[in-house]
């Protein structure tokens, strides 16, 4: 695993001030770029999606639809995108939540989740966990179980991982780096 690690970490790359003054923004773009490296992140991911005996994956807009589609693939399960509120045709699920400075609000195909269903959640970054606790609400309001949360990365210093634990009720929260 260590290997995995210093392939992800390699590219990364840290953009100052991004995208206020103060902020080291996490460029994973370099990465996705990267074939291989591409390709271990999602059989990483995919491991997980594996070990938590998940049917369907999530992914949250907008980088965790990049990370998320190509593991369901991978995995043999059902993608299910998580939107902004408003980009989504038809009958949808909404879930509001609170922002440092506002709030937003994220929506999910009525349709697409049920009754059985154990859905993994992958998203790029775990920072304050407020996307990700909103999306384990709404998979939860559709009636489908949290099969759990994993990510690229996460941002430790900002809390998010003792946010979601209430949240998450026991299911695992996957990390591949922490920082």
């Amino acid at each position: 695993m260590t290997d995995i690690k210093e392939l992800l970490l390699s590219r990364i790359r840290d953009v100052a001030d991004y995208p206020e003054p103060g902020v080291m923004f996490k460029d994973i773009t370099p990465l996705l770029a990267d074939p291989a490296a591409f390709t271990a992140l999602t059989d990483a991911l995919a491991e997980i999606a594996a070990n938590t005996g998940a049917t369907k994956v999530v992914g949250l807009e907008a980088r965790g639809f990049i990370l998320g589609a190509p593991v369901a693939v991978r995995a043999g399960l059902g993608f299910i995108p998580v939107r902004k509120a408003g980009k989504l045709p038809g009958a949808t699920l909404s879930q509001a939540y609170d922002l440092e400075y506002g709030s937003a609000e994220i929506e999910v195909h009525a349709e697409d989740l049920a009754a059985g269903d154990r859905v993994l959640v992958i998203d790029d970054v775990l920072a304050t966990g407020g996307t990700a606790e909103a999306s384990i609400q709404l998979i939860r309001r559709a009636g489908a179980d949290v099969a759990g949360l994993a990510v690229l990365m996460e941002l430790g210093f900002l809390g998010g991982r003792a946010r979601l634990e209430p949240s998450l009720a026991g299911a695992p929260l996957e990390a591949l780096l922490v920082i």
